[in-house]
């Protein structure tokens, strides 16, 4: 059948139509919600090169993590602003049970009933340097890196961590964090590894809003253990890895300008792939919407679909919380 007795243009003809046949759809419970954690009480801090987020204090993340859960987003993603004086060469605070992390988990797991939260795992907020893992001669040694990322994990599932996400790139920590989790009786805690994470320019802002951007020096780049940006058959070995040693979901990061790898991704597992919206793609957006260059209402859930449709389960996205609330 051919024209004009075939005529796409029906199917999109009225509202109600292109609603009964949308291919795909973006829920509130698709979507990971992002916070800064730092310091202090009834801290609220703007985060000058992403507008609209913030540094939160624990009680006001415990706010927007009701605002999260009543807007039907299941799960939050903590990063933790750490002050200098905190940080050294071998990212130790990590391992103090009493630091900002395990201490904003535990509150807002009983503030917050009923909603996950999930931690990164990565060292760079708490090193000097920047860096993912330990220095050793200028590089980041893989083996001893793992080592903390291994006791950390285990630290942050004990104050009541529903996942941890390894985003260190790191060989091996994968199996390393599974193993150390059953040991200590840790089972039901998720691994939710950032199993293709790129060497990318797009991560500055949450770089300048974690404090954790790279030192200068000889090594100022992490390429010697991201993924190179030119290729997607090294990232389908990463997330081969990732679910032989055990993760039980899978993140691709950044997201919108590796959604060919994510397609190919979702399309050879069966673990469930998540798309992290990064920082810088979300400035991006945000801040062409200000300036009247874009529609940034549009363009935002525009980006969130296209995830969708390329097959992602769920999404970590800095506008999270204003696109659950408006899909009320």
């Amino acid at each position: 059948m051919t024209y004009p007795l075939m005529r796409m243009r029906r199917l999109r003809s009225s509202e109600w139509i292109r609603e009964l046949v949308a291919e795909t759809r973006l829920y509130s419970s698709d979507l990971i919600m992002p916070l800064f954690i730092c310091e202090g009480r009834g801290v609220r801090q703007p985060v000058e090169s992403m507008p609209g987020v913030f540094r939160l204090s624990i009680d006001q993340a415990i706010e927007v993590a009701k605002r999260c859960k009543d807007a039907g987003i299941k799960l939050i993603a903590l990063f933790p602003v750490i002050d200098q004086s905190l940080k050294d060469e071998k990212a130790s605070a990590a391992l103090d049970s009493k630091n900002i992390m395990c201490r904003a988990i535990r509150e807002i797991k009983k503030q917050v009933p009923g909603i996950g939260v999930m931690v990164d795992v990565a060292l760079d907020p708490y090193t000097t340097h920047g860096h993912d893992g330990v220095l050793i001669n200028g590089v980041v040694d893989n083996d001893a890196t793992v080592e903390i990322l291994v006791k950390k994990s285990v630290l942050l599932a004990q104050a009541g961590c529903d996942v941890v996400a390894p985003s260190d790139m790191m060989d091996g920590r994968v199996v390393m964090i599974r193993e150390a989790l059953e040991s200590e009786e840790l089972c039901n805690t998720i691994i939710m590894s950032y199993a293709a994470k790129y060497s990318s320019a797009f991560y500055g802002p949450f770089r300048d809003a974690a404090g954790s951007k790279l030192k200068s020096g000889a090594y100022l780049d992490k390429r010697g253990y991201q993924i190179d940006v030119r290729n997607s058959l090294e990232a389908m070995r990463e997330v081969e890895i990732d679910e032989s040693e055990g993760a039980d979901m899978l993140i691709i990061k950044p997201g919108m300008p590796y959604l060919d790898v994510i397609s190919k991704v979702t399309e050879s597992t069966l673990l469930p792939v998540v798309a992290y919206q990064v920082s810088g793609e979300y400035s991006m957006m945000k801040l062409a919407g200000t300036n009247g260059v874009l529609d940034y209402d549009r363009i935002i859930l525009e980006s969130l679909i296209a995830f969708k449709r390329a097959g992602c389960r769920a999404i970590i996205s800095y506008a999270a919380l204003e696109v659950a609330e408006r899909l009320l």
